[in-house]
């Protein structure tokens, strides 16, 4: 389905040097002239979900022209399909993107996954720009005179300026395959998958990974199945309070939330789950059993470290997502299906450009608040591209290492 939607309204914009007659590049410390967009060579955005729409605003705020393609029904990305009781870990105030702010009389709230997909609709129809559901891209090859030809399930060959990979990651759910799972009788899946705790109702479950959706699942199961975590370390546990306000106030306050991966990776060794203290009294109770990493499967369950079996019904893998970016491959800018990119802009094809990677830029590059930022950063390059300053843009990034 096609649509335009309406303007936004008048804003103060996030991005003010997007509007100006030139844009400038955080990277290589310079400005350049924002280029525009011919009708007949729009930008592309793959993926109608937080970071296509937060990459159609900017896009626009930079005199270019976006078509968002969107493989789902509806322009919300893939907020339905997280498990039903799904709430975000930051409070409505930190949790929105730029230029709309979450409806609702508390700002501290924790929206829930229906909340955000309504927030998704509204920030949707407020964007003046052609938005197509229903429509999946299968490939984008390059154009011998420059720009690219996206192709999309429904047979449409469009020819665009520019291409950003806006498609996030939870269609690419990362599933390890232990010994003997082919052999085991029971019910695998990842977390992608699971929706709400009663069809598992007196099974015995396994629940792998140490981190927040793991965790969730587990105690949300707890009350109905007999439950294990598995992991390969203990659970790393972060108060979601301090000192009275929520940890993303102190994350906004000071700074945090923008710190590149590099530094995170010296202040923070390892995952930590957010907990208000209910999943640690959890374990401390029994509730919710924790189990070193089983080794293999067998037919009937699995066996642990000790050399011991158990019988299990049913293990739910909450280990993450990888980009799903299949579309790239005929560009060859793909290594183990990870793009080669710094801060989200290609390093090996001019006018591609990413965005909603995890650490892309900061702590918060895959989240509602933190990728309007990225957007910002990105959308400068493909001005940069536009205008014919792609080669001094693009250049200095080349020496620069490839931070995931």
């Amino acid at each position: 389905m096609r649509r335009r939607a309406r303007p936004l309204p008048a804003l103060a914009d996030p991005w003010p040097h997007l509007l100006a007659s030139s844009s400038y590049c955080h990277s290589t410390k310079r400005r350049y002239d924002v280029g525009v967009t011919t009708p007949k060579e729009p930008v592309v955005i793959v993926g109608g979900g937080q970071s296509g729409f937060a990459a159609a605003r900017a896009t626009l705020s930079a005199g270019l022209r976006p078509v968002v393609l969107e493989a789902g029904a509806e322009p919300v990305g893939s907020w339905p399909d997280y498990y039903d009781s799904l709430t975000l870990f930051s409070p409505a105030r930190y949790s929105s993107l730029p230029g709309m702010a979450f409806e609702g009389a508390d700002p501290d709230r924790y929206p829930a996954r229906d909340d955000v997909v309504a927030y998704l609709r509204r920030y949707s129809a407020s964007i003046d720009a052609e938005i197509r559901t229903g429509t999946r891209v299968t490939a984008v090859h390059p154009r011998p005179g420059g720009g690219y030809l996206v192709h999309t399930d429904s047979g449409d060959n469009i020819t665009a300026a520019g291409v950003v990979a806006a498609s996030g990651s939870f269609g690419n759910p990362y599933l390890p395959v232990p010994p003997g799972r082919d052999t085991y009788a029971g019910e695998v899946r990842h977390v992608a998958h699971y929706r709400r705790p009663e069809p598992y109702a007196g099974k015995r479950v396994l629940v792998v990974g140490a981190g927040n959706s793991a965790v969730q699942v587990a105690y949300e199961l707890a009350p109905h199945a007999r439950v294990i975590l598995a992991t390969r370390s203990p659970i790393q546990f972060m108060p979601q309070r301090i000192r009275g306000r929520d940890l993303h106030h102190w994350l906004h306050v000071t700074g945090a939330d923008l710190l590149p991966r590099a530094v995170l990776n010296r202040l923070i060794r390892h995952a930590a789950v957010l907990d208000t203290g209910v999943y640690r009294d959890a374990i401390a109770s029994g509730l919710l059993v924790r189990r070193e990493m089983f080794t293999a499967f067998t037919v009937r369950g699995v066996i642990w470290a000790d050399g011991t079996d158990e019988p299990v019904d049913a293990v739910i893998f909450a280990t993450g997502y990888r980009p799903h970016l299949d579309y790239l491959t005929p560009l060859g800018t793909l290594v183990d299906g990870m793009p080669r990119h710094v801060g989200g802009v290609s390093t090996t094809h001019q006018g591609l450009v990413h965005l909603g990677l995890e650490f892309q830029r900061s702590f918060s590059s895959n989240t509602l608040r933190g990728v309007g930022r990225d957007a910002a950063h990105v959308v400068a390059a493909l001005a940069a591209h536009r205008s014919g300053r792609s080669r001094r843009w693009l250049q200095p990034m080349k020496r620069l290492p490839v931070r995931p």
